[in-house]
């Protein structure tokens, strides 16, 4: 395809497998997909559009597989959706108005934060529950202001640079008081699909897409999207908080490694 030699196929069909796999997950998914574009000579700018619009159906497969978890959010699931499409056009707003160069010191913070959040999110969400106690026979789907509100900030943030916004977003919601982990996926990757379609389009629009690439790590990492959402299912909750935990810490390891 377009001059790619079999290598170089197998690198990038392969690493948008895993980040298909790993973003339906737990998020993350760009550690691999990214650097595989870079490796085989991908401009930086059409490596972040290209990797962006590959793994975009990954984040809806994923979504489709844990579509049971989603109905049971149905009262709140519009009003997030529409928070995260407001939230992807201001992110994306905001990164045609701020310096790459500036943003990106705050990557590898922002990834601590949110692992720590999450990490300790059933502690957090006892204390606030202790603060303000939820009143008995409340529906435990049900997610208020707060919680529309912390879901914008982090599709701002999403659209402005996607790095580690399934982190973020699973923290987000684990901090209200969500414990089942299969849910709190169930929301993140619906929620990313909304906010990287804003991405997608803007990127699709401008011309910043290298789809010889796209194409192949589009098909690959559907496919991962959907086998990770089925292995999620078969793996112990215990032992998926401690992978996103390991996820997230890679993630701010590499990217303060990053900033050195």
């Amino acid at each position: 395809m377009a001059g790619l030699d079999l290598f170089e196929i197998a690198l990038i069909g392969i690493a948008a497998f895993a980040a298909g796999a790993v973003n339906s997950v737990a998020g993350g998914g760009t550690f691999f997909s990214f650097p595989a574009l870079l490796a085989v000579g991908v401009p930086p700018v059409i490596a972040n559009a290209s990797n962006a619009v590959a793994l975009w159906p990954g984040s809806l497969a994923g979504a489709w597989a844990f579509r049971r978890e989603l109905k049971r959010f149905s009262k709140s699931l519009p009003m997030l959706s529409v928070v995260a499409f407001i939230g992807g056009i201001a992110g994306g707003l905001l990164l045609l108005a701020t310096s790459n160069e500036s943003f990106s010191r705050l990557i590898p913070w922002l990834l601590l934060a949110a692992t720590v959040l999450f990490a300790f999110s059933n502690q957090i969400s006892a204390l606030v529950k202790r603060w303000k106690p939820t009143p008995a026979g409340t529906d435990e789907h049900h997610i208020g202001p707060g919680g529309f509100a912390f879901q914008l900030v982090v599709s701002i943030y999403g659209g402005f640079f996607g790095a580690g916004m399934g982190i973020l977003m699973i923290a987000a919601l684990a901090i209200q008081g969500f414990k089942d982990v299969l849910e709190i996926n169930a929301l993140k990757n619906w929620l990313s699909a909304i906010i990287y379609s804003v991405a997608v389009l803007t990127f699709v629009i401008a011309g910043a897409v290298s789809w010889p690439h796209t194409i192949i790590m589009i098909l690959t990492g559907t496919v991962g999207g959907y086998w990770g959402a089925a292995v999620a299912r078969k793996v112990p909750a215990i032992w998926l908080r401690r992978f996103i935990i390991g996820v997230g810490s890679v993630l701010t390891v590499y990217y303060f490694g990053k900033a050195l």
